[in-house]
């Protein structure tokens, strides 16, 4: 794994995007989040992921080292923060119950580091060794929302599946342009895992819905141009 980290980094995190969307997307879609299969699955891929990071000494490049020092640059990321709570916007409304509940909430917190690790770290940071930072961010961006296409093969509906594509591919600049300008993940896996979380907690209604999907389009927007016009947290 280290050969192929150094010799190929982009065809690295590919394989890493692969293998999550191959092992998780039957998961997800055959048993759900508040299997304990799928649990055990996104702890390996978390262990994995962790062990690799830290055995060859990786937690700054990937931006794990903590919060960027001066947080008012970004905001305090309170954009962020606050649409990431858009799932509770039209009330609460568990979706599972007792142990099913705890185990769904495990999992959705894995998912947020996890993806980021994958999306955000691995795939972002091979493409910023390679390529001009806009076609990385681009490239990380799209790449994550298109990734979504695979809840298509999980049973979700083909409208829905489109909406949550554009939606994550909004979050996916807003995720980037953080951990780029900022250089590091933590908001980005917090955030991540607050939407995923609060998806378990909150009501699901048509307009709670549009008005998430929506603020998250324009709120991505501004706080991405905002964040573009930033030096880097290291210039």
């Amino acid at each position: 794994m280290r050969k192929l980290y150094e010799k190929r980094e982009v065809l690295f995190a590919v394989l890493w995007i692969v293998a999550y969307c191959v092992v998780m997307a039957p998961l997800k879609g055959d048993l759900g989040v508040e299997s304990v299969w799928c649990l055990l699955a996104l702890i390996v891929f978390a262990a994995g992921i962790t062990a690799f990071v830290k055995s060859n000494r990786l937690e700054e490049k990937y931006g794990l080292s903590g919060f960027p020092k001066d947080m008012k640059r970004y905001l305090f990321f309170i954009p962020m923060f606050v649409l990431a709570t858009g799932n509770l916007w039209d009330g609460f409304s568990l979706s599972y119950r007792g142990s099913a509940l705890l185990i769904a909430t495990l999992s959705m917190i894995l998912i947020g580091y996890v993806e980021e690790m994958i999306f955000r770290g691995f795939l972002f940071k091979a493409m910023l060794g390679e390529r001009k930072a806009i076609t990385a961010i681009v490239v990380s961006a799209l790449t994550f929302g298109i990734g979504h296409i695979v809840n298509l093969f999980a049973g979700q509906a083909s409208f829905e599946t489109v909406m949550q594509m554009i939606f994550a591919v909004a979050w996916g600049f807003v995720f980037t342009l953080v951990f780029y300008k900022g250089g590091s993940l933590i908001p980005c896996i917090i955030a991540h895992a607050m939407i995923d979380v609060f998806s378990l907690y909150g009501a699901d209604s048509e307009w709670g819905d549009w008005l998430f999907i929506g603020a998250t389009i324009v709120g991505a927007v501004i706080y991405c141009v905002y964040l573009g016009r930033l030096k880097n947290e290291n210039e």
